[in-house]
């Protein structure tokens, strides 16, 4: 009897841990050191949505907030350029927008991101030093969000169903009001203006389409038999396709025309994360060697490839507006041995940031912010943001999602 029963704990316990284990990897798989992927659940299903209540406003000319369910944390100026929005954890994604002042103020930035605890939207003003709570429809669980240049809407995505085996991509307006699903199991997405490229994959290959921010008119823009692809806007007319990157594994970029044909542009490399200019110009891209960092710049007309003085993973950076400037979280110590992009993802390995500034003209690294010496912290920095008018640098720390300003 004894023997019988051990051996149904046994049974028990092992389909735990197989349940537990195709949830975890789900995540890792599309959330992790991978494009955005969406899927729609199917019939008449609804995103759980909290009453519909007033916005709540902190007192204007003080950094923080009113208490609200859902905030995470009053901001906190550390010091006259950086400032602690958000104690966190808020989602990857956010956006920083330029906003017109009137005739006696000066330009004002909005910097719009989500909670993940409950879901809300909040914008803080920077010259205000205001906190507002513009959304309170509740979506919990939020893993990732894609924002819409404007900051009108984002793309957020979450896992649900049995196992957790279903991701799920809702475009989620501001104002929490309105919104849609995607199309099911989409393996990748990328917006940009008034676009959005999305990727199906599957034991065929994957297919790339335009479709309308609005969930419109899709139109496919190129097929090929390869699978596991991260995809993005590559200037006009023209698309980024890249292997996903993996650290025992050589991976390739690949320029998409107008036709839909593909050339090789980068690779093979291990670890292979690429990071593409507004315009199309350059390419930013990472990889290892052996277990080292490498980091460079690859035109994409006439093919030259020139090194970076500093390296990082592509992820941990952004393009200002007029792709004049990188900015990324670059490590002060990289632990040796471990496998990058991979064991970063995962969230084996931990960085210790500063920011630097790449001049692109010049092929110059400048620092920008030590963050160690501004907060006696900790920073790795990941989902990098600047507004248009490259003034503001907005980052996460993914430490303990919190999110930080810094005035550039």
């Amino acid at each position: 009897m004894i023997r019988i029963n051990m051996q149904r704990f046994l049974i028990i316990g092992a389909i735990v841990i197989v349940v537990l284990g195709l949830g975890v990897g789900a995540y890792f798989f599309f959330f992790t050191g991978t494009a955005q992927v969406e899927v729609t659940p199917g019939g008449g299903a609804t995103l759980p949505v909290s009453g519909q209540g007033a916005p709540v406003t902190s007192t204007a000319g003080s950094v923080g907030t009113s208490p609200t369910s859902g905030s995470s944390g009053s901001p906190v100026s550390v010091s006259t350029r950086l400032v602690k929005i958000s104690a966190g954890p808020v989602v990857p994604g956010e956006v920083a927008i330029d906003r017109a002042g009137s005739a006696s103020s000066s330009p004002e930035v909005a910097i719009n991101y989500v909670d993940r605890r409950s879901g809300n939207i909040y914008a803080y003003l920077m010259r205000a030093k205001t906190l507002t709570r513009i959304s309170n429809r509740t979506i919990p669980g939020i893993q990732s969000a894609e924002w819409l240049p404007d900051g009108t809407a984002a793309f957020v995505r979450y896992l649900s169903g049995t196992n957790f085996s279903t991701i799920n991509t809702y475009s989620l307006p501001a104002t929490g009001s309105g919104g849609f699903f995607l199309p099911q199991d989409l393996a990748d997405i990328s917006v940009s203006g008034t676009n959005i490229l999305t990727l199906s994959a599957g034991v065929n290959g994957s297919t790339a389409s335009l479709v309308r921010t609005d969930g419109t008119r899709p139109v496919t823009v190129f097929s090929t038999p390869l699978s596991s692809l991260r995809v993005d806007f590559m200037g006009k007319g023209q698309y980024l396709a890249t292997t996903k990157p993996s650290a025992t594994l050589p991976g390739n970029a690949y320029l998409v025309d107008g036709t839909g044909r593909l050339s090789r542009i980068a690779g093979p490399h291990n670890g292979l994360v690429t990071l593409a200019s507004h315009t199309g110009k350059w390419l930013l891209v990472s990889y290892t060697l052996g277990s080292a960092m490498q980091m460079e710049l690859v035109n994409t007309a006439t093919g030259e490839t020139v090194s970076l003085p500093v390296a990082s993973i592509a992820d941990k950076c952004v393009w200002a507006a007029d792709d004049s400037v990188i900015y990324c979280g670059i490590p002060v110590n990289p632990q040796s041995g471990s496998l990058y992009p991979d064991d970063w993802y995962q969230g084996a390995v931990q960085f210790s940031d500063r920011i630097w500034k790449i001049q692109v003209s010049g092929r110059y690294a400048q620092l920008v912010l030590d963050f160690s010496k501004e907060t006696k912290g900790s920073l790795d920095a990941e989902s990098l943001a600047v507004n248009a008018a490259n003034t503001v640098l907005v980052f996460t720390n993914k430490n303990d999602g919190s999110l930080w300003s810094y005035s550039l």
